[in-house]
């Protein structure tokens, strides 16, 4: 391992220098990328990134720095702006540099066989996916958004306590957008996938799965305004997940950005819902044995049957409110400070199918499709008013699909008011260190305005 070769170099230096408690943080990675468009290429790429990154207490305050060339001025360039870094520093507050508990758990997270395929193998895929998706029906306009990337890459970590770990880890993801047409009207289906076994990616899957969604849509009406039962498709309730999981921030809930503040061992959901954040988790899109600080990751039952059993700490705010680290101390890059995100954090799936979910529901709605997330939700106050496309339930059965409607609720109320969980459990596009999964869930009542 490079870092290795310099870590007693750079320590030293660093000790001269008088810095106290140091660590270093390596990693190392390449990743592919395409896309095609109407049988042509439209992205290739193949990157490596490569860099190192140093984070030492000068006078009782953290300074940081990172190099992407490690040689002998780089090492003297890197504690100099470390240095520096910790000079200008003004907040007082402790820092820390960790050394060490449990040994991290070892996980699998590295599939040899996902590196042997080549490129070519890969765009065959994205061409078949095309073709199989302009094959199903006529009424396949285009494939609007065809994408296949994978990456591999080694984290390190070393420091002048005496850690030193290391994992290796690699992941595929394949994306594919489909726009059918019937007349004037134009509607879109989506499907993803993820994992590091290259042999389960299969195109006939990706492309039926995406247009059968679009063309369920075809024909959508809106309807009355009301109080309506509702179930939530499992990649739409990962995205509301995704959306107020920022409030499970320990980070934020210390800074009054959290509506779950003071709520620890409180009720905050039906005692349907458990909420977990699994690093551990087999084939996870961000499955980790160590954070970014080199605290050793562990499952965390976050909500238990509706009761909020903890938020999710890094070092630093673990100190302040006097509990262990969750391992949630993540960087992004060897480029990023150190924050706060889950790993792989989902709702836990039920027993019940989708169809027992909707069976007893008279007159509801089925949401398979939610824009505006960003603009139309409050990650804090956990309001939220959201276009939406689904379709009816009537008499226990999905019938016809409905668009032009819009759903608003408060997330959090809308916990409590869960009365049915899928064994369905699906987890979303990941979002920069964390992925976001769910069941379907079945609410009680949410308002839905349509015509």
């Amino acid at each position: 391992m490079k870092l290795n070769l310099w870590k007693e170099k750079i320590f030293s230096l660093g000790t001269q220098t008088g810095f106290s408690d140091m660590e270093l943080y390596w990693q190392s990675g390449r990743s592919f990328e395409a896309m095609v468009f109407e049988g042509d290429i439209t992205k290739y790429s193949v990157s490596d990134e490569e860099g190192l990154a140093f984070r030492g207490i000068y006078n009782g305050k953290m300074g940081y720095a990172y190099t992407e060339v490690l040689d002998e001025d780089a090492v003297i360039r890197l504690i100099s702006d470390a240095k520096s870094n910790a000079e200008i520093i003004e907040t007082v507050e402790e820092v820390f540099i960790y050394g060490g508990d449990n040994p991290p758990t070892e996980l699998k997270l590295y599939n040899p066989e996902l590196q042997k395929i080549e490129n070519q193998e890969k765009l065959d895929f994205l061409l078949e996916v095309e073709r199989i998706a302009n094959s199903i029906d006529d009424r396949v306009f285009k494939v609007a958004y065809n994408l296949y990337g994978d990456s591999s890459d080694v984290v390190a970590i070393a420091n002048s306590k005496g850690l030193s770990l290391e994992e290796k880890r690699n992941s595929a993801f394949a994306y594919v957008s489909v726009v059918v047409r019937d007349g004037d009207e134009q509607k879109s289906g989506a499907k993803f996938l993820y994992g590091n076994d290259f042999s389960k990616f299969d195109p006939r899957i990706v492309a039926s799965e995406a247009v059968e969604e679009a063309l369920s849509q075809l024909g959508a009406t809106s309807m009355q305004s009301g109080q309506y039962e509702v179930v939530l498709r499992n990649k739409e309730a990962a995205n509301l997940l995704q959306v107020f999981s920022s409030n499970f921030s320990a980070e934020n809930v210390q800074k009054n950005l959290s509506k779950l503040k003071g709520l620890l061992g409180e009720k905050v959901a039906s005692n349907l819902i458990t909420i977990v954040d699994d690093p551990h988790l087999e084939s996870g899109l961000v499955s980790r044995g160590f954070d970014g600080e080199g605290v050793s990751t562990m499952r965390n039952a976050v909500v238990d049957k509706g009761m909020l059993k903890t938020y999710l700490y890094n070092l630093k705010t673990a100190h302040v409110d006097g509990v262990p680290s969750t391992g949630n101390g993540t960087k992004a890059s060897f480029k990023s400070s150190v924050g706060i995100s889950p790993s792989n954090f989902y709702i836990s799936p039920g027993v019940d199918s989708r169809e027992r979910l909707i069976e007893n529901i008279q007159n509801g709605v089925f949401i398979t499709g939610l824009q505006g997330l960003h603009s139309g939700a409050n990650a804090i106050s956990g309001e939220f008013s959201l276009q939406a496309n689904g379709f009816r339930i009537e008499n226990g059965k999905i019938t016809t699909p409905v668009s032009q409607i819009t759903i608003a609720g408060n997330y959090f109320e809308m916990l409590e008011d869960i009365s049915g969980v899928g064994s369905d459990l699906e987890f979303s596009l990941p979002s920069g260190s964390s992925a976001f999964g769910a069941p379907s869930l079945k609410v009680n009542s949410i308002m839905v305005s349509g015509e």
